[in-house]
């Protein structure tokens, strides 16, 4: 039987080793932290993680956890409209996005991977183009590896040698807040080189994200910081934030990748962040992770050559990589007159333009239908959907 040995048990590792184990490849999941957990924090899935969540056999537990994303655009700081997303259009033509818990979502993958498969608390240290891989507990092998193992990714520098990650110039906070009145519209807000978001979880908690531009590794005024930065602005984002905890609100200095030349080398290959790690305005770093997810095991499950993932994916991830960041940049302008001239134009700008600028990352499906499936004993997996 062949194997898919993985580096990294996050989601982009677990969905790869859930699209292997469906087309009867043994896998195995090296991760070195003690157990699997995920932060309180939300995450977005739009359609196209959807489409590969299906794929996967987990859409409808998903669903069942998730709310619809009930975002309705974009405002400023005082609460006048920027742009109306015009979510009648998208759900016709795309489907609705959903939040969740991104424990919710690591719980439900976890759970669709063969028990004896994820092995935690284990350290890799080296990845070589034959398929060992070097780590705490030995050694380990596989007729493909993959590199699901993040920004800082090992197998990555097997693959392309030191990438340096590179600073966005904002940093972001998120947490999980029960909210104390009535929400109104949900969304984002954008100010002068500040923004804040909120959206609803199915448990009726509210997940909340904020950035501010930043140098990275300026200290962390943590709550008081965020209530002073959004005393002001248009509710409920006070109350939120008064709401919140400050032992769960948790902050990352945003990096990114620069391109890479490759996402394969040999039998190493690589997924998710290891090899497109980007700014999260589009929601679509979860979202790619497990589209790559799909797409590996379609090609390399199938007798492909690794080198024809790499053809279908790099393009698709950089497109989107690029985007997400010129958004960045655009949203987190501080200068007056800039942010006021984007401000105009935003309003500006037909709602159509928007579904007009997310068909092309919204519209992928997964390829070849229907992954070999067979009988597995363990925890049952129906199936049929942010990052």
């Amino acid at each position: 039987m062949s194997k898919a040995l993985i580096v990294g048990g996050g989601i982009a590792g677990l969905a790869t080793a859930i699209a292997f184990d469906r087309r009867g490849w043994e896998v195995e999941v090296l991760e070195r932290a003690p157990e699997l957990t995920a932060v309180g924090a939300g995450i977005s899935l739009w359609s196209n993680a959807l489409r590969a969540l299906d794929e996967l056999g987990v859409g409808e537990r998903i669903r069942e956890r998730a709310v619809e994303d009930a975002a309705a655009g974009i405002r400023d700081a005082r609460g006048r409209w920027l742009s109306r997303t015009d979510t009648a259009a998208l759900r016709a033509r795309h489907g609705s996005p959903v939040v969740l818990h991104r424990a919710d979502l690591l719980e439900i993958l976890r759970a669709a991977v063969p028990e004896s498969a994820v092995r935690t608390g284990i350290s890799v240290t080296e990845a070589r183009a034959d398929g060992s891989v070097l780590h705490s507990a030995g050694v380990s092998r596989g007729d493909v590896v993959v590199g699901a193992d993040g920004i800082h990714s090992v197998v990555r520098r097997a693959v392309c040698g030191v990438v340096e990650p590179r600073y966005s110039g904002y940093t972001a906070w998120r947490m999980v807040v029960t909210p104390t009145e009535p929400l109104g519209d949900l969304g984002e807000s954008w100010g002068r080189g500040e923004r804040f978001g909120f959206a609803a979880l199915a448990d009726g908690r509210v997940y909340c994200f904020a950035a501010a531009n930043i140098p990275a590794g300026a200290p962390d005024g943590g709550l008081p910081e965020l209530r002073r930065r959004f005393r002001d602005w248009h509710a409920p984002i006070p109350a939120l934030l008064a709401a919140a905890d400050a032992d769960t609100v948790l902050r990352n200095d945003i990096y990114e990748l620069p391109p890479l030349d490759t996402y394969v080398s040999g039998r190493l290959v690589l997924v998710g962040d290891a090899a497109h790690a980007m700014t999260p305005n589009l929601g679509q770093g979860a979202c790619q992770a497990l589209e790559d997810a799909v797409v590996l095991a379609r090609v390399v499950a199938t007798g492909g050559d690794p080198s024809a993932y790499d053809a279908e994916r790099r393009p698709r991830t950089r497109m989107i990589a690029d985007r997400s960041a010129r958004i960045g940049t655009v949203a987190q302008l501080s200068n007056p007159l800039l942010a006021a001239v984007r401000d105009a134009v935003m309003r500006a700008m037909p709602a159509s333009a928007q579904a007009r600028a997310l068909a092309p990352i919204l519209d992928w499906t997964p390829g070849e239908p229907g992954a070999i499936q067979r009988p597995r004993t363990g925890g049952d997996v129906r199936s049929h959907t942010n990052t």
